[in-house]
């Protein structure tokens, strides 16, 4: 009897990939394109819209888009009606074993790469978790910004993380580093656009906010940054 032994870490994902870092964290190629979209669309709600002028994100808890992370090969053909992914926002507490930390770092990219692969048009998606994931104080890398080349357009989701003063002091600097790092052109902001954690950075790029799912589908609007 042949046994085959699934050890989670699906190679098929960085398959024809390249690699950043001591840590060889996957590279999500830089691509440039118009960011018109008017809404981004959470996974579970991809049945509400027909996706022409959206983009499909993660920002919701982990457990609604688990088997995407798990399988996401079951999931192409729902998704290719967006015109943009962006990649997975895997939770990162600052509680979490620095491992787990670089883990969903890992996949977030992994996968990334795979939906490129598949032909679609990948936005990164940057999360940071503590101080050890966007500094140099323990890793000899910041960790948090691996896998995304210098320039790119790339998206954060702010909404449920900064729900009091150290979650938004946190934020903030996570956010500093990241605009240093990788000195994206554009920043998608899935989120409201809260002064505590964006004044003095409009000049660092161009922040483009979108209100969160329940917000936009009341009739919200969220303004841009550098108006």
């Amino acid at each position: 009897m042949k046994y085959v032994i699934n050890d989670g870490f699906n190679s098929e994902l960085v398959k024809n990939a390249f690699f950043d870092g001591e840590l060889e964290i996957p590279i999500i190629k830089k691509q440039n394109g118009p960011c018109d979209f008017k809404k981004m669309v959470p996974f579970t709600c991809i049945n509400k819209v027909d996706g022409r002028e959206e983009v499909l994100c993660f920002y919701e808890n982990d457990s609604k888009f688990n088997d995407f992370t798990i399988h996401p090969d079951r999931h192409i053909g729902e998704i290719t009606k967006f015109s943009a992914v962006i990649s997975l926002d895997n939770s990162l507490y600052w509680d979490m074993p620095l491992c787990l930390q670089i883990a969903d770092i890992y996949f977030n990219r992994a996968i990334g790469h795979y939906l490129q692969e598949q032909g679609f048009y990948v936005i990164p998606n940057i999360r940071w978790g503590d101080e050890r994931t966007y500094t140099t104080e323990v890793l000899p890398e910041k960790v948090a910004f691996l896998g995304v080349e210098k320039n790119s357009i790339v998206s954060i989701g702010d909404y449920g993380q900064i729900s009091d003063a150290e979650k938004k002091c946190q934020f903030r600097k996570g956010l500093i580093a990241m605009l240093d790092e990788i000195e994206p052109k554009i920043v998608l902001v899935y989120g409201p656009n809260s002064p505590k954690i964006f004044d003095g950075l409009y000049d660092k790029t161009n922040f483009v906010f979108f209100d969160d799912w329940i917000t936009s589908v009341k009739g919200g609007n969220s303004t841009n940054g550098n108006n």
